[in-house]
């Protein structure tokens, strides 16, 4: 019976070392951090802690925050992966300049992004003023930041499944459609199954990214209470309050939610990986 071994054997040297700085790195800047603030929360006891997780402003904050993210992140699902599709497979004028302007929400501060979306959306915005004569407000609203988080969300999802599409080769397709395989065919049974890990991933980040936000959204939101009031304003309330403790509980919640979330995303995908055999 061979032994089980801890570390495999590699011509590559220095596992010991990588590891402990890995771990060292990931407690310092990570582990630590998020221990002291789930700490700072306990100074409330369970009944204030309780007290803070059931209060309507709250519960209201965080189904607007998780909400519009997760709606925000199906949609650059479904656009994330129409816009990667065209940067792979077609050539045409001006490709490079709209693949620059994908990233263009990374390096664009967030708080230019909320006055943009605002100035466009509000009541006399260049396209809110053609929506308000249909009953249809984006400024402070959910709608709005629904907006403001596809906005941001859209890099995270093109960037993770483009390189993913660019290693299934256009012979693949062809020989469906030799098979006979309809076009509708080929995209559900043989690209998306490769692009399922990828999907899932880029939906993660999407979504983690847009329920931490804070900068542009803060603007079109409008920031009403039990309207427009998201879970990180509410904390800023709180800090600003002197409620430290409060604040800390309001994190605390929004961090296991996120966590239980994301911990069924990657079950999920390591589940898509294990059955399609990508990533193995």
């Amino acid at each position: 019976m061979t032994p089980f071994r801890f570390k495999r054997p590699s011509i590559i040297p220095g596992f010991g070392m990588t590891l402990g700085f890995t771990l060292a790195y990931l407690a310092l800047i990570v582990l630590i951090p998020l221990a002291g603030l789930v700490w700072r929360s306990a100074a409330l006891g369970w009944e204030g802690f309780f007290n803070v997780a059931i209060d309507p402003r709250t519960v209201n904050a965080m189904k607007i925050s998780f909400g519009t993210s997760f709606i925000a992140a199906l949609v650059n699902v479904v656009f994330g992966v129409i816009v990667a599709w065209v940067l792979v497979r077609y050539r045409f004028p001006g490709r490079r300049i709209i693949d620059a302007i994908v990233d263009l929400p990374f390096a664009l501060p967030t708080a230019v992004a909320g006055i943009a979306l605002t100035a466009l959306y509000a009541k006399n915005g260049w396209i809110g003023k053609w929506l308000e004569p249909l009953g249809i407000k984006v400024a402070f609203t959910p709608l709005g930041i629904v907006i403001a988080l596809i906005f941001i969300g859209l890099p995270f999802v093109v960037r993770t499944v483009q390189p993913v599409m660019e290693e299934i080769r256009k012979e693949v397709e062809e020989a469906a459609a030799t098979l006979g395989a309809t076009r509708f065919q080929t995209i559900t049974r043989v690209l998306l199954p490769g692009l399922q890990p990828a999907i899932l991933t880029g939906f993660a980040l999407a979504f983690a990214r847009a329920v931490g936000e804070y900068g542009s959204v803060i603007f079109i939101a409008g920031n009403l209470p039990y309207v427009s009031e998201i879970a990180p304003l509410l904390i800023v309330i709180r800090l600003e309050e002197f409620d430290y403790a409060g604040a800390t509980a309001i994190a605390t919640i929004m961090l296991s939610i996120s966590f239980l979330m994301l911990l069924v995303i990657n079950l999920i995908q390591a589940w898509s990986r294990r059955r399609y055999g990508y990533g193995t």
